[in-house]
């Protein structure tokens, strides 16, 4: 499984805005804060508004700024609002997919289903209030 840079980008947004969760900070500073090309950030933006993760303000002091408290918002949920779900294999988003079915069992299915409930525990163990003391280390 790989992440994808929109992913890692949406850490990089959140994590900012956990930092000033106070704020609601342009566009452009997060961009050149966290080297996100703009347009890039703008539509990392709306998925993860779309999600209720973070929250956006139109007019003159208009930005983003972080939706619920970051103790509240874990890595999973950023992966899944820009990732969509978080799979392995082609096998575990749809079993019809899979050309072993009519067999009945496969055990790298089972194997990769095992793995994958390890990854998304992970995930959800690491919130952003967690990522914010990591900083301050």
């Amino acid at each position: 499984m790989k992440l994808t840079q929109a992913t890692d980008y949406a850490f990089r947004l959140v994590l900012y805005l956990a930092k000033n969760k106070e704020e609601v900070v342009e566009a452009k500073y997060i961009s050149e804060a966290e080297k996100i090309p703009r347009r890039f950030l703008l539509k990392i933006a709306r998925q993860l508004i779309q999600a209720g993760i973070i929250e956006s303000y139109r007019g003159q002091n208009g930005g983003y700024k972080i939706a619920r408290d970051p103790a509240e918002i874990t890595l999973k949920d950023v992966v899944l609002a820009i990732e969509g779900s978080i799979i392995i294999n082609k096998c575990q988003e749809d079993p019809e997919f899979c050309n072993r079915k009519a067999q009945g069992f496969c055990a790298i299915h089972c194997c990769l289903n095992s793995i994958l409930a390890v990854m998304e525990k992970e995930f959800e163990k690491y919130t952003f209030a967690t990522l914010l003391n990591y900083n301050r280390n």
